[in-house]
């Protein structure tokens, strides 16, 4: 196995330059850093991450808690947190708590036992005030907000007023909103209050729907949502609190041979790959989960390069028309 003599000897250079180069530190030519790259790619030189660490008091890695790595938010939210975490040198350890509070704090005990540089969590089913993770800084991600916590949310009751706007405005009188989980308290409740808010402005008929946590566990709405357009004579409008329940509204719709949007206008949230692959396409609201995961790695990052932050923001969202609410 190589060592980091070997790399030295073979580009020409000191065990001292090439460990400069390892760590990034101090000004190395870029002749003398491609010659050292070229080395350990001929050697196959890997540096030991574990020694590393503990010479700097660093990991270079931040935890990521989620509750459903397969939902297609959290997909695509990942995917975006890594990239990001990518340009800042940093490797992710993924945890996927299955929205359980025995999970969520032993991935809690794990990252903190494995010195990570930063967590960011998705997933809030453990009590805040149980969170103890010492100098460890965590970013709550669309989670309440706690004072003396970092946290990010998109603006979820601005969502919620353009899409509510959106279907009044393209002639809907009988709303429904599929929305939240039943006792389960999240920013997401906003877009439903914005809702609310919306629909008796304009005297809008309304009517909301919320799910148990064994659907969204499950992420399966299918017989909710036929239950509900059985029940529920004359709707012409829905907004749905996921991309992911509109696509399967569309579903039932074709079902029960109710037509989008000629029927029924419908409007997701999230703006996910889901809403441009259905037929329709679906009308939705669109997160900023780019800027929000380049966010979320800059506040831990912003830790240890003595950065000024702003604790506590929240993103501004956009409307997106598609066909599920324009028949053109």
């Amino acid at each position: 196995m190589a060592t980091i003599v070997d790399v030295a000897k073979l580009a020409g250079v000191t065990p001292t330059t090439v460990s400069r180069v390892i760590n990034n530190r101090g000004y190395i030519s870029e002749k003398t850093k491609s010659k050292v790259h070229e080395a350990m790619d001929q050697l196959s030189y890997q540096p030991n991450e574990i020694a590393r660490s503990l010479t700097k008091q660093r990991s270079n890695t931040i935890g990521v808690i989620v509750p459903h790595i397969s939902h297609p938010y959290f997909s695509k939210l990942i995917s975006n947190l890594e990239n990001e975490a990518a340009k800042k040198d940093y490797k992710i350890i993924l945890c996927n708590s299955k929205d359980t509070a025995t999970k969520e704090k032993k991935y809690l005990d794990m990252c903190k036992s494995n010195r990570v540089d930063g967590i960011i969590l998705c997933s809030g089913n453990v009590e805040y005030n149980m969170i103890n993770t010492g100098n460890i800084p965590i970013v709550l991600l669309e989670k309440n907000f706690e004072k003396g916590k970092l946290g990010i949310q998109c603006d979820n009751y601005q969502g919620g007023c353009l899409a509510t706007e959106h279907l009044i405005k393209c002639g809907c009188k009988r709303i429904v909103h599929f929305s939240g989980v039943i006792d389960e308290e999240m920013p997401a409740d906003n877009r439903e209050k914005a809702f609310i808010d919306i629909c008796n402005k304009n005297n809008v008929e309304y009517f909301i729907k919320k799910f148990d946590i064994n659907a969204y566990n499950e992420m399966n709405y299918y017989e909710y949502i036929k239950n509900t357009l059985s029940e529920i004579d004359g709707v012409d409008g829905i907004f749905a609190s996921s991309d992911l329940i509109a696509a399967q509204v569309i579903q039932v719709c074709y079902e029960l041979n109710i037509k989008i949007p000629k029927d029924i206008k419908l409007v997701g949230f999230d703006d996910v790959e889901i809403s441009q692959l259905t037929t329709p396409t679906i009308t939705t609201i669109q997160q900023p989960i780019k800027e929000m995961a380049k966010l979320a790695i800059h506040l831990i990052d912003a830790k240890y390069t003595n950065t000024e932050i702003l604790e506590q923001t929240i993103l501004p969202v956009d409307l997106v028309v598609r066909r599920s609410t324009s028949v053109e």
